[in-house]
């Protein structure tokens, strides 16, 4: 998939393709578990590092997942790095692709930055590649993200039961939310609404 990344820039936030140079800053920054009190993705202790490098690793292969692009998330204002998301299981041929594996540092939680990670994400399927369809894969037991995607619009379609195991060995439900093009205008008007209010906090 060819990306556009002019097409990823916001007013606060713009999207880059991750690259190995990233893989540092990325390792450190991801070092927190309050990033990964629900999905257990990482035990920050002595395995943190091999565990970092088997995810970074599966998340520069374009190939893996179904077909993915990485993207690491940086501030507008002063170009830091405040986290990571994905385009994945990306089917041209059904129109349709997951946004997802997405985390950010805690300071960052609840200001405008998700919203206008969604709203660049969002059009970009939408309007630039005309994709009819775009869904979300997220953990029963992470609530906060399922409040998340709820409010910008995501329609909750079921919960995948035991759909896999996180890496505490855990059971993982996936619930699975979509957005589709019929409904698209009205979802991106929602959201720059919501982050107007958010930048007016």
């Amino acid at each position: 998939m060819h990306i556009d990344l002019e097409k990823l820039k916001g007013r606060h936030i713009y999207l880059e393709l991750l690259a190995p140079a990233h893989i540092e800053t990325l390792r450190q920054l991801a070092k927190d578990e309050r990033i990964w009190e629900f999905t257990k993705a990482f035990s920050i202790d002595a395995t943190y590092n091999k565990q970092f490098d088997e995810y970074i690793n599966i998340a520069l292969d374009n190939n893996a997942m179904g077909g993915q692009q990485a993207f690491v998330m940086r501030k507008t204002a002063d170009d830091a790095i405040i986290g990571m998301t994905r385009f994945y299981e990306i089917k041209p041929k059904d129109k349709r692709v997951a946004i997802g594996y997405t985390w950010y540092i805690p300071a960052v939680w609840g200001m405008v930055f998700n919203k206008e990670c969604k709203l660049l994400l969002l059009a970009y399927i939408f309007e630039v590649l005309g994709y009819s369809r775009a869904e979300f894969h997220v953990a029963h037991q992470n609530i906060r993200s399922q409040k998340a995607v709820a409010k910008i619009g995501g329609i909750k379609e079921g919960e995948l039961r035991k759909y896999g195991l996180r890496n505490d060995g855990s059971v993982r439900h996936t619930v699975v939310f979509s957005i589709i093009d019929d409904e698209w205008l009205p979802k991106k008007e929602n959201l720059i609404r919501l982050m107007a209010e958010n930048e007016n906090d």
